[in-house]
């Protein structure tokens, strides 16, 4: 099976919009511009928008205001080159299944099941740690060369 584009996880997408990580900043930013200049596509799910929301109004150093926000959400909704996810009803009973399998956080199995239902096996994200112990994804750690 065809993988279907790779699952862009919130915290890469908050480090593309927060200035202050430096090195990180700018990888996060690099990978990002591949999709808005038509280069790639990337899957991103509804949960990680919701994600870069809060922690982008409230927990990095110099919070975007709720436009700006609600501007790069709405870029990314509308853009042809981001393939963006629902979970489902049944998406939960899944999450749960990985919580108890893979001992992984709640909300990381959410996106893990979701990314399951929509045949995307490999990740972009930091949290390699928590990720890895599902066992049909693939994590790619930009950070790390």
């Amino acid at each position: 099976m065809k993988d279907n584009p790779p699952l862009i996880d919130t915290n890469i997408l908050i480090y593309a919009y927060d200035v202050t990580p430096g090195r990180k900043h700018q990888i996060a930013k690099d990978l990002l511009a591949k999709v808005w200049s038509h280069n790639k596509v990337y899957s991103i799910s509804t949960q990680n928008l919701s994600e870069f929301y809060v922690i982008a109004t409230k927990k990095i150093p110099n919070p975007l205001n709720p436009e700006q926000a609600k501007a790069v959400i709405s870029d990314i909704l509308d853009f042809s080159h981001w393939n963006v996810l629902t979970p489902k009803p049944q998406t939960v009973k899944k999450a749960i299944e990985y919580v108890i399998a893979c001992k992984s956080p709640y909300w990381d199995c959410l996106l893990a099941a979701t990314m399951t239902e929509n045949g995307i096996t490999t990740i972009y994200t930091e949290n390699v740690r928590d990720f890895k112990k599902i066992p049909h994804l693939t994590v790619e750690n930009p950070f790390v060369p």
